[in-house]
């Protein structure tokens, strides 16, 4: 096994799943994956919320697993295992060590709301499992399940747990450089925090965040990479004045969600077809399919 602060660290890419009514997109899943490594990213997401991991049959979720690791080549892959119950969740992290995956991503999937034990449960039989990493994936704009600090806590003194991906930091730097802080005060030093919501990624990073768990780098991983290996240099400047540039998509991740940009950016580029989202899930609306081609016709020289 590889080191858990060579995998965890660095620029974590989360590519779409091109998929179907009829089934995955695996030409186009393949492009996503080699073109990012091929950029230099330090791993790949395979099955995040981003790769509609809870839109998947076993079987694609098989498909997508061992698509990513043979793509990825040696780049490590980390594998979404998320699901309704424990059992499938047990048959999804199974699956994904068979298939190679460096480590797994689990994020507490529900119907009917859990509570804090019950989380707290679930990732406490899983781990017992486990030969590999697990991150856990703190996600409440799609779980709609708030971690809370003390939750952290118990959870990542479990075996195996070696990252926790955080949704966003405070938007004021002194803010997210105390919110680390903090969060690290309560966590054993092995764990790994990386920020999501692309948005506040430079900001993480300057505050201290060990990586970034990036769904813009699964279709623009130049400027992702750029950004990251510039924030972890110390430049927080350059690393700022970048996140400046993809203002414009962050503000269409806002307005629609990240989903729904990074597949029109996909589309925009030539690197998927359209649809390539499960129904009932649609693309963006005309107008913020426009507003992406024009930021994206600004980061011409980072595409």
């Amino acid at each position: 096994m590889m080191g858990v602060w060579t995998l965890f660290t660095g620029i974590a890419a989360f590519p779409l799943t091109p998929t179907t009514e009829a089934g995955i997109d695996e030409r186009a899943f393949t492009g996503l994956v080699t073109r990012m490594v091929a950029a230099g990213v330090d791993s790949v997401g395979a099955l995040g919320s981003t790769g509609s991991y809870a839109y998947l049959s076993p079987a694609e979720r098989q498909q997508v697993a061992r698509l990513a690791v043979e793509a990825a080549g040696s780049t490590p892959v980390i594998v979404g295992i998320g699901a309704l119950r424990t059992r499938e969740v047990r048959r999804y992290a199974e699956d994904a060590q068979r298939a190679g995956a460096a480590a797994v991503l689990l994020a507490p999937m529900s119907y009917q709301a859990l509570t804090p034990e019950e989380v707290y449960g679930l990732y406490e039989t899983v781990t017992a499992e486990l030969s590999v990493p697990l991150c856990v994936y703190d996600n409440p704009g799609t779980t709609h399940f708030a971690f809370t600090d003390d939750l952290y806590a118990r959870i990542a003194r479990l075996p195996g747990v070696r990252s926790i991906k955080i949704p966003g930091v405070p938007v004021d730097p002194v803010a997210a450089a105390e919110r680390v802080r903090a969060l690290r005060s309560r966590l054993p030093a092995e764990i790994a925090l990386g920020v999501s919501g692309d948005p506040f990624a430079a900001t993480g990073l300057a505050a201290g965040c060990d990586l970034w768990y990036s769904v813009l780098a699964g279709v623009l991983p130049v400027p992702c990479i750029a950004l990251t290996r510039a924030a972890q240099s110390g430049d927080t400047a350059t690393a700022a004045a970048l996140s400046g540039r993809l203002e414009p998509l962050w503000s269409v991740f806002r307005s629609h969600g990240s989903l729904r940009t990074v597949a029109a950016i996909a589309e925009s580029l030539g690197l998927v077809s359209t649809p390539n989202l499960p129904a009932p899930v649609r693309g963006l609306p005309a107008d913020a399919r426009e507003a992406v081609a024009a930021a994206l016709a600004t980061l011409h020289d980072l595409a």
